[in-house]
């Protein structure tokens, strides 16, 4: 026979941690790339948030 395994669910407040600062709009941005967007023909910047992951992209 199998062994059981035991999963462990997060707190609540675990699973949001750091997420409140974010939803309120105080993202922690930090730039990931420098591509070159050949469509408008410059660089474009893109940001993600260290806290929640989101994207954000800012033509130079």
């Amino acid at each position: 026979m199998g062994e059981i395994v035991r999963f462990k669910k997060k707190k609540l407040s675990e699973r949001h941690k750091g997420k409140g600062l974010c939803r309120s709009g105080f993202h922690k941005w930090e730039p990931v790339a420098t591509p070159f967007d050949t469509k408008q023909g410059r660089l474009v910047t893109r940001y993600r948030c260290r806290r929640c992951g989101a994207i954000r992209t800012d033509a130079c």
